[in-house]
């Protein structure tokens, strides 16, 4: 029996190799556009949202989501050939434009308040860090300094009591990763 995948080590996690072949299969009807009744929709953000359960053995994660990644590419793109068959580059870009805008208003606030809080005793993302990586995303909006999508899907933050809540920089990361994608 072949695997897509390189297995993760017994005893490591890896992927659910079921949940990983069950989701690429409905991937590939869809970018094929043979999808079947009952197949949910895909697209480069809900790639982006996928997870997966773990189990022992299962498929190396680092693959998987490398793999991942580059499909997010392809849908991405592919939504962009269609809108701007659609409605043309021009809406597709403003579109992108007032998203990059709306990004760089939030991180422009002041460090310590771009970012709702979680309660002092509940974990949330390091304040210091996601400051520092906005500054970074702000020169990126401003100044087109060098910032990869890669290093803005991989970026990590260290847990702080009290810190940002994660669920709201996750979106604000989201977001910039469509107006990477969108300016490709």
């Amino acid at each position: 029996m072949t695997s897509t995948f390189p297995h993760a080590r017994t005893p490591k996690l890896g992927y659910d190799t079921r949940q990983v072949e069950e989701f690429l299969e409905v991937a590939r009807r869809a970018f094929d556009g043979t999808p079947r009744a009952g197949d949910p929709s895909v697209t480069a953000e809900r790639i982006r949202l996928t997870a997966f359960g773990m189990q022992k053995g299962g498929y190396s994660t680092s693959h998987v989501d490398a793999a991942l990644e580059r499909l997010e590419d392809a849908f991405a793109a592919r939504e962009r050939q269609i809108a701007a068959r659609l409605h043309g580059d021009e809406a597709w870009l403003r579109e992108a434009r007032t998203t990059a805008q709306v990004v760089a208003n939030r991180l422009a606030r002041a460090d310590g308040e771009r970012f709702e809080r979680v309660n002092p005793l509940v974990l949330g993302y390091h304040v210091k860090d996601v400051d520092a990586f906005g500054d970074r995303l702000s020169r990126y909006f401003a100044d087109g300094w060098p910032i990869g999508v890669d290093d803005v899907r991989t970026v990590t933050f260290r847990s702080q009591r009290g810190g940002y809540r994660e669920s709201q920089v996750d979106l604000v990361l989201d977001a910039v990763v469509d107006v990477m994608l969108a300016v490709r």
